[in-house]
């Protein structure tokens, strides 16, 4: 009878102790884990255009699995609806967890452009047709010239980033660690369709 107990004591130990290393390694997310992770497109639910290279791959990665369901849902708005035929406005897909705004509307000369950053939601960007450039840098070598609203959840600032154009083929991430500077004009391109998903940051 006591080995009997013994072996099940054993046996919930092992299993608490698996579950703890596997929720552990989840929390542990390096580079190259990150990007295991991201190359199998599991991720994605369907949705075909790529993740720019500009992307954090270990936020991204800490902050879908701690949030999945979040995302799941993200992916599955963007894989169901038409969006080369959805209208300009707001659209709910999880109350204030995740919402997403669909412009259509004249990007911006550079000068007119600003670098910003979010503290409670995570930025996913996607151009639907035309093109702009987005500006991404770091938030750790950024300077505040607007201090962060709580109610715009937004930051400004000044910062030198890397550039890139922003087409259909590709989305991209921007979490508060990042500050990011889109809609600035490609020439060619004088009005540019995107949806913006805000996706609620997970503890």
């Amino acid at each position: 009878m006591n080995f009997r107990i013994l072996l099940l004591v054993s046996f919930f130990s092992f299993s608490s102790f698996r579950s703890f290393a596997q929720e552990q390694a989840k929390n542990s997310w390096t580079e190259k884990s990150a990007m295991e992770w991201i190359n199998k497109n599991e991720w994605k639910n369907g949705f075909k255009p790529d993740l720019n290279p500009s992307v954090n791959k270990v936020a991204f990665a800490e902050q879908y699995h701690k949030n999945q369901p979040l995302w799941e849902k993200a992916f599955a708005f963007l894989r169901d609806s038409d969006l080369t035929t959805l209208k300009p406005g707001k659209y709910p897909i999880d109350g204030t967890n995740v919402f997403a705004t669909v412009t259509e509307a004249p990007s911006k000369e550079f000068e007119h452009s600003a670098w910003e950053s979010h503290r409670n939601y995570i930025d996913l960007q996607y151009v639907i047709k035309g093109q702009e450039t987005i500006g991404v840098a770091t938030l750790a070598k950024a300077t505040v010239t607007k201090p962060y609203s709580e109610e715009k959840d937004s930051a400004n600032y000044n910062a030198e980033g890397q550039y890139y154009i922003a087409t259909p083929a590709a989305f991209f991430l921007f979490f508060p660690s990042d500050v990011h500077r889109p809609n600035i004009k490609v020439a060619g391109f004088d009005l540019v369709k995107k949806i913006v998903i805000k996706i609620k940051m997970a503890n």
